[in-house]
């Protein structure tokens, strides 16, 4: 039977390296954010890409669904969602196919790289209140609070924080596969890679982390501060390298 793998976080949180790590075990196939379409077709957002992202992917919920909770391309189907691709009235019901984690990142950091790439940034291109929704929302439907990892956590303990991860969702640890891979784009990347993956193309592991973003000011500094409660409510439920699981 596939373990359907929904991995749940927000742009620039290190999710592509994640997925690079599950992707690179032989048992693992992977999809890059699959409602990225949806999103852009009903918010009519203007991201890079738009148009190539809209015509790779099915506009329709309703057939990306079919294939997440049907499809099985491998033991491990991990499926690379981004919270704010998913818009509060959206249907959530197929969620309780799935084994669900949640990947966050501290706001400041988050803001400062987001930057990086767009010129201007907003509460929902981060997706960080939303995040906080979808962890209650697919708690209630499934019965079960879902695991959390902290970015932060994984880069300054990759093996340690991930081994726990396996073991949270009762797969094997395979740590030369998940903590090194090889360079360059995969076929699996969606089509907007081009603008945004840069880095984890350059990269072969995980990166040392950086200290905390400090040179935020203004209104990006001001929407940190606004979305730190949210983080925090999510981080006091983190796996941490340390923590035990019995």
């Amino acid at each position: 039977m596939t373990l359907r793998l929904a991995m749940w976080s927000g742009p620039r949180n290190i999710s592509t390296a994640m997925m690079r790590a599950w992707e690179n075990r032989a048992d693992c196939a992977v999809i890059d954010e699959p409602f990225y379409a949806c999103y852009l077709a009903e918010s009519g957002a203007n991201h890079p890409c738009r148009e190539a992202v809209m015509q790779s992917q099915p506009i329709h919920r309703s057939e990306v669904i079919s294939g997440l909770v049907s499809d099985e391309p491998a033991p491990i189907y991990y499926q690379k969602h981004m919270t704010h691709h998913m818009p509060a009235d959206c249907d959530l019901s197929w969620a309780v196919a799935m084994h669900h984690v949640f990947l966050i990142r501290d706001p400041a950091a988050v803001i400062a790289s987001y930057l990086n790439k767009m010129p201007t940034v907003t509460a929902d291109d981060i997706g960080i209140v939303r995040q906080w929704e979808l962890y209650h929302t697919i708690t209630e439907l499934t019965g079960k609070s879902p695991t959390v990892i902290d970015s932060a956590d994984v880069l300054s303990a990759p093996a340690a924080v991930l081994s726990k991860l396996c073991a949270a969702l009762d797969v094997p640890w395979q740590e030369r596969e998940m903590i090194t891979w090889p360079a360059g784009p995969r076929i699996s990347d969606g089509v907007w890679a081009q603008h945004w993956y840069q880095s984890v193309w350059a990269s072969t592991g995980f990166s040392a982390p950086t200290a905390q973003a400090k040179n935020l000011s203004g209104a990006a500094q001001s929407l940190a501060q606004n979305m730190r409660p949210y983080y925090q409510a999510l981080a006091i439920n983190r796996l941490t390298a340390n923590e035990s699981l019995v």
